[in-house]
């Protein structure tokens, strides 16, 4: 575990919250309820049936987790009555209200609407249209967003470059061909993540195949508008591109092909032009450069609610429940 879990860990411990851990029934989940727990990070809520979930802990010690099941709790009426008040203007009716609030992911979304719990995290076993679905349907963005998106902290070892190895890599999880406006969005808001989370100045890449119209396409037209976009919505957050990955991390390559610019060789949050760059560039720097890779954790939520890659490890999950506290506390 990096020197930066350690922190984000002694952070969310300072100011504990209570985060709602919707794949009770899943083994990596219990492991690693069990170990935060144990680090005494968060409070967890674990929903499922509480007699297969301490069978499934297996000697784990999960005796301080709450465990909720959406099929007997006295909160499924009060919950689904809230979901029907935010989803009746869409066509939904009382039954179907009561129906779909006993899905894991809808329930512990209430929880957090309702503020019984600070964030959920899921997507272990489910996927990430359907956890996304549900938490923009119950939990909505934040007021000041426009664009939900998904990005990676990324840690890489014995790496010079970011900060010590660290970055914000997005948008790699949501938005599969984003717009020039949207990209500009997915900036600003990565900035902020990166700010919040990591600490000190965000300096932000655009990402292209090209740097400084090196190459000529609408694809590269879309990353320049994106950046001088972004510049017009925040004038005092260092921003720079299009760019080259090179020539946004390596000094050395920055100095010959963007000599004049405050971003290139330094970035610290890489913007890539859509979902294929940025889902294959997260795996490649996880799997060739044995990164931990934390993620995908959403961004422009009015509360925290963070998806899981399938092949996640219990270790996974603890990590992202640690940065979903401190999301939750900067939204505080």
């Amino acid at each position: 575990m990096s020197k930066f879990m350690d922190k984000i860990k002694e952070t969310a411990r300072a100011d504990k919250k209570t985060i709602v851990l919707a794949e009770g029934e899943e083994r990596r989940t219990i492991d690693a309820a069990a170990q935060i727990l144990k680090e005494g990070y968060a409070n967890i809520i674990l929903l499922g049936n509480e007699s297969k979930i301490k069978s499934m802990a297996d000697g784990l010690d999960i005796s301080e987790a709450t465990i909720i099941d959406p099929d007997t709790s006295e909160l499924t009426e009060e919950l689904g009555n809230g979901l029907y008040e935010l989803r009746k203007k869409k066509g939904m009716l009382p039954a179907q209200a009561a129906e779909k609030v006993k899905d894991v992911l809808y329930f512990g979304c209430m929880l957090v609407k309702t503020g019984r719990a600070d964030g959920m995290v899921a997507g272990a076993v489910h996927a990430t249209a359907d956890v996304m679905r549900s938490s923009l349907q119950t939990i909505k963005t934040a007021p000041d967003t426009k664009v939900v998106s998904a990005f990676f902290l990324m840690m890489v070892p014995d790496c010079e470059y970011g900060n010590n190895g660290t970055f914000v890599f997005s948008d790699c999880g949501l938005n599969e061909y984003p717009d020039s406006e949207k990209l500009a969005e997915i900036a600003i808001s990565s900035s902020k993540s990166y700010k919040s989370l990591v600490g000190g100045e965000p300096k932000v890449a655009m990402l292209s195949y090209s740097t400084y119209g090196s190459a000529k396409s609408e694809q590269v037209d879309l990353v320049k508008n994106a950046a001088d976009k972004a510049k017009e919505l925040a004038p005092d957050l260092k921003l720079d591109g299009e760019l080259q990955l090179d020539a946004a991390i390596v000094p050395s390559v920055a100095s010959l092909k963007a000599p004049d610019s405050d971003v290139a060789g330094q970035a610290n949050v890489l913007i890539f032009p859509n979902l294929d760059a940025g889902n294959i560039g997260y795996k490649l720097v996880q799997r060739l450069a044995k990164a931990e890779a934390y993620g995908p954790m959403t961004q422009g939520m009015a509360k925290p609610v963070n998806d899981l890659s399938r092949g996640c490890s219990a270790e996974d999950i603890a990590g992202v429940v640690a940065i979903t506290c401190v999301q939750a506390q900067n939204q505080d």
